[in-house]
């Protein structure tokens, strides 16, 4: 009963949720560009030589539903353990974003199609799941759209979540209304978390424990991590045709929000000083941003290059703003420094995860809410840097500079830590595997 008055209340906000969202979405959709043919996908309407691949795995297929760029990458290494044990399998790829659909579709495996998801109205979700007709449903870290699993647990379709990742202000939100989601969290049949701590939080807002398994982080594991040399091999080419060969010593701000690729420029400047062949790349979290950074870097008096508009001839840029999509882990290996977007002028943090493994110190600000467990492992470790403040920043880049020996043990050990999370992939299929058709709650 609750489950239905929970799923009435959902479909009766949905609609008005999306009317109220719809402008800022157009908006977000044609800065990203990437929509135009495939939109139809969202409502169910594929072409005729997608549908007849999607028709062709019925009864096998395994569908993953990743959302943006970040989680496609965790999907991907996902897929890349699947595609090792079962080669011939059909797999579909649902994204939400177009940036993520790009980054999906780049060098995808044979067997693999990716498509938009659909939009979590009753009538699409039973038109595009009567099509794949998946033997396997898989969200990926934070997704759950009622009506899909709903439909879903009606049809047998077994429900994972894996690599499962819940923010503190997710979780409070979800307790204070949990005779509302608990019953949602309850129609999933498992759920893979990334930390023995995390039992406990996600029992607590409704998922029965004995669903709950603790595989550790698909994004920390070393097995099966997407891009490789040949990318680095050509990142490195463009860093030494802007500031000749070897390249100078690089700090990079990754995953940034607004503002503070300029609150980085400006520490940069002072670093300059004292470090003159230091230079500075800024990745801005949302590449559309590009034209807004670049103008807060060149009011500091900062020469600019956009990595989407490099000239045949560079003139020596102060920062290379790095405006692309699903390229910051072989960027990030190429830095010297690092240092974590949305950690000093937002809240939460990105994950610092990529840079770790990279084996590069990485310095953090004081807003990492929803990587506490992964910060508390590496601080535990002495494994990462977080500062309090700007000026505390600066200190720990000039020391980090000034003495690089320590600066890699640290991120030698930060390394060392995230081995704990090895063998993830294999164990989240291990999971999957298990998984048996199911009835509806």
């Amino acid at each position: 009963m609750r489950l239905r008055l929970t799923l009435l209340l959902y479909n009766l906000l949905l609609p008005l949720g999306l009317l109220i969202l719809l402008p800022a979405s157009l908006i977000k959709m044609r800065r990203r560009g990437g929509y135009g043919r495939d939109f139809p996908q969202r409502f169910g309407r594929f072409r005729d030589e997608v549908r007849a691949v999607l028709t062709a795995g019925q009864g096998r297929a395994w569908w993953i539903h990743a959302v943006s760029v970040g989680e496609v990458n965790v999907a991907r290494k996902l897929i890349a353990e699947i595609r090792r044990r079962h080669p011939d399998l059909p797999l579909v790829l649902s994204v939400t974003t177009s940036t993520g659909h790009a980054v999906a579709r780049e060098n995808a495996p044979t067997g693999l199609t990716v498509i938009y998801s659909p939009v979590d109205f009753g009538w699409v979700v039973r038109r595009v799941q009567g099509l794949i007709r998946p033997a396997r449903y898989i969200l990926m870290e934070a997704e759950l759209w009622p009506n899909l699993v709903r439909n879903a647990r009606r049809q047998g379709i077994p429900v994972l979540l894996a690599n499962a990742r819940l923010s503190p202000r997710s979780e409070r939100r979800y307790r204070r209304f949990r005779a509302l989601a608990g019953p949602l969290f309850s129609m999933l049949d498992r759920v893979l978390v990334q930390e023995e701590s995390d039992i406990a939080r996600w029992s607590g807002i409704g998922v029965p424990p004995e669903r709950i398994a603790v595989t550790g982080s698909i994004k920390y594991d070393p097995a099966g991590a997407p891009g490789g040399p040949s990318r680095v091999v050509e990142f490195r080419a463009i860093l030494e045709s802007l500031w000749g060969t070897p390249a100078p010593p690089l700090l990079m701000l990754a995953s940034a929000h607004a503002g503070e690729e300029k609150l980085i420029g400006e520490v940069f400047l002072r670093l300059r000083q004292r470090i003159p062949a230091l230079r500075y790349a800024a990745v801005p979290r949302h590449a559309e941003r590009r034209q807004e950074v670049a103008a807060d870097l060149v009011a500091l008096g900062l020469a600019v290059a956009l990595r989407s508009q490099l000239p045949d001839d560079p003139l020596q840029p102060d920062v290379l703003v790095i405006d692309s999509t699903g390229e910051l882990r072989d960027w990030q290996s190429l830095a010297t420094l690092v240092v974590i977007g949305k950690s000093f002028l937002a809240e939460g943090g990105q994950n610092p995860a990529e840079a770790i493994t990279a084996g590069v110190p990485v310095f953090t600000g004081p807003h990492m809410e929803n990587f506490l467990p992964l910060m508390e492992l590496l601080t535990t470790a002495h494994g990462i840097t977080p500062v309090a403040s700007v000026e505390a920043l600066e200190a720990a880049l000039l020391a980090a500079l000034e003495h690089p020996a320590d600066a890699l043990a640290t991120a030698a050990r930060g390394r060392a830590a995230l081995t704990a999370h090895s063998g993830a992939s294999r164990r989240t299929v291990d999971e999957i595997e298990r998984l048996a058709p199911t009835s509806a709650p």
